[in-house]
């Protein structure tokens, strides 16, 4: 049986101190590296050989989408599995588009996490039902994409920490970017979205299931 080489990248510790009690109760795995920021993951993609990333969505510096398009940059053929807090189809398609293979949230992840892992190390995806018929609508002619499928990934980030309550400062300190360019990004979601303010983000959000605020 072939050991299948894992890299966890969690912002937090106790995270991934938690995922790989998981992965090490199986013999079939071994984690070869961590990170805790995207310029970590990065830097084990260069230095490293292994099979699956597993990576969360929400990290310092790099994360998200951006991070997936990055690591698969480097490495096309690594595959990846994006561990969330985010239970919202929306997230998991986008981030299926951007390169990953397998999408789990961080509730189901201690029962689902080694199941996932075999399947997406052996070429498979890892996905929900929910998830595959987004996807197979999103590809099928003459659909017509809600108003939120034309955002960017940066923008969709920057609209779901509106929408939690988050101000332009802080949301352009937690993404590294500056305020201006953050005030930028929230009149192109508006406009876009057709909304005047951010109680009408709200309301979008809610009206079209992407999830509670304060989530």
């Amino acid at each position: 049986m072939n050991t299948i080489r894992i890299v966890i990248a969690d912002d937090h510790a106790i995270v991934r101190e938690g995922l790989k009690r998981v992965v090490s109760a199986g013999g079939e795995f071994e984690v070869v590296g961590e990170a805790g920021d995207g310029d970590g993951v990065m830097r084990l993609v260069r230095e490293k050989d292994f099979d699956v990333l597993v990576q969360d969505l929400s990290m310092p510096g790099r994360s998200g989408m951006e991070l997936i398009k990055l690591v698969k940059a480097e490495k096309p053929k690594l595959r990846i599995l994006v561990l969330s807090m985010h239970q919202e189809v929306q997230y998991a398609v986008r981030a299926i588009k951007s390169g990953a293979s397998g999408y789990l949230t961080k509730e189901s992840a201690p029962q689902l996490l080694e199941q996932a892992l075999r399947k997406i190390a052996a070429g498979g995806a890892y996905i929900s039902a929910e998830v595959a018929e987004q996807l197979a609508l999103g590809a099928m002619p003459g659909n017509t994409a809600a108003p939120h499928e034309a955002l960017s990934d940066r923008e969709f980030e920057v609209f779901r920490m509106l929408v939690a309550g988050d101000s332009v400062t802080d949301i352009a300190g937690r993404l590294h970017l500056s305020a201006k360019t953050v005030s930028t990004h929230k009149a192109n979601i508006m406009q876009k979205l057709g909304v005047q303010n951010a109680a009408d983000l709200v309301r979008y959000s809610i009206r079209h299931g992407l999830g509670d605020p304060e989530a």
